[in-house]
């Protein structure tokens, strides 16, 4: 969608148990246990990872591969919720033209206080070797096109 032009907006939420965030500034000195969902930031992604810099990569990764929308267009939410002590939950919603959206969610197991889910290192390492099998073919395509510009490649 980011390549056609038809990406309108992109939103991600993250949520987490209170002790799983890294937050620079003061976010959560008023969290006591007990208090349930408090969503702690709401904003550009832009705005929010100086914020949370070690809770919000899979942000700023959507906000580089969303390139028309950038860091400023991208929003994001992190969310504390205390009942998340066995997984992170992360919600994208992608919104196209003509009332075009998607929903996803995502449950990650991760210990408490844990910043990344049990999961995550396995699926950002598949996810590089697709990005690496797709670069190697978009490389041979454009090679072959080269090679026979006539053939209708």
């Amino acid at each position: 969608m980011n390549d056609t032009g038809t990406l309108k907006a992109l939103f991600i939420r993250m949520s987490k148990h209170p002790s799983c965030f890294r937050l620079t500034g003061d976010i959560l000195n008023d969290w006591t246990e007990g208090e349930g969902r408090w969503v702690l930031f709401r904003g550009s992604v832009a705005d929010l990872c100086p914020l949370a810099p070690n809770n919000v990569n899979t942000m700023a990764a959507a906000a580089v591969a969303a390139e028309t929308l950038g860091f400023t267009g991208v929003q994001g939410e992190i969310v504390s919720d205390t009942a998340l002590k066995d997984f992170h939950v992360v919600e994208v919603e992608v919104t196209g033209p003509d009332g075009f959206l998607v929903h996803t969610v995502r449950r990650n197991p991760a210990k408490l206080g844990a910043v990344t889910g049990s999961a995550t290192y396995n699926s950002f390492w598949n996810s590089l070797l697709i990005i690496l099998d797709g670069k190697r073919l978009r490389t041979a395509i454009f090679k072959t096109c080269h090679k026979y510009p006539r053939s209708g490649f």
